[in-house]
């Protein structure tokens, strides 16, 4: 995810979600995860404090600054490139499994009071962000990182 002043995407030259302040979210979703995962992922994107308060230092969440999410699916995100020049993605869910569980991320962020934004599963999108420090956080799952 990458903290953001704005953020938009576009499929087939139509902007099918955009956002101010808040989170570009690219979601990937795994042959392992769950709708349990799904939700105590969302929980940690509203509540992550990656927010800078009034002396500088990042301890506000996106729900302290009332911020919003652009949750775009990104299969790619589990392409594996070890010693092959071809990424490999097995390790990604199926799509029926990603579509399901990428609308149980959006509902549970919606749930938290987030106000949420998509692209469209599985379409070819133009995603443009202006990130905001830089930060950029990586959330797995699996805590393999």
């Amino acid at each position: 995810m990458q903290r953001v002043s704005r953020a938009s995407v576009t499929v087939e030259g139509q902007i099918t979600g955009e956002i101010g302040v808040g989170l570009l979210v690219l979601l990937g979703v795994g042959r392992e995860d769950t709708p349990a995962v799904a939700a105590s992922m969302a929980e940690k994107v509203a509540n992550l404090r990656i927010f800078e308060d009034d002396q500088g230092k990042m301890n506000r969440s996106l729900l302290d600054v009332e911020g919003a999410a652009l949750v775009v699916s990104q299969f790619t995100l589990y392409g594996d490139a070890r010693g092959q020049r071809r990424p490999s993605f097995i390790s990604a869910a199926p799509p029926e499994q990603a579509a399901a569980l990428y609308e149980e991320f959006n509902k549970a962020l919606r749930r938290v009071g987030i106000t949420v934004a998509t692209g469209v599963f599985q379409a070819m999108m133009s995603v443009e962000l202006v990130n905001e420090g830089p930060v950029t956080i990586l959330l797995d799952s699996d805590k393999k990182f």
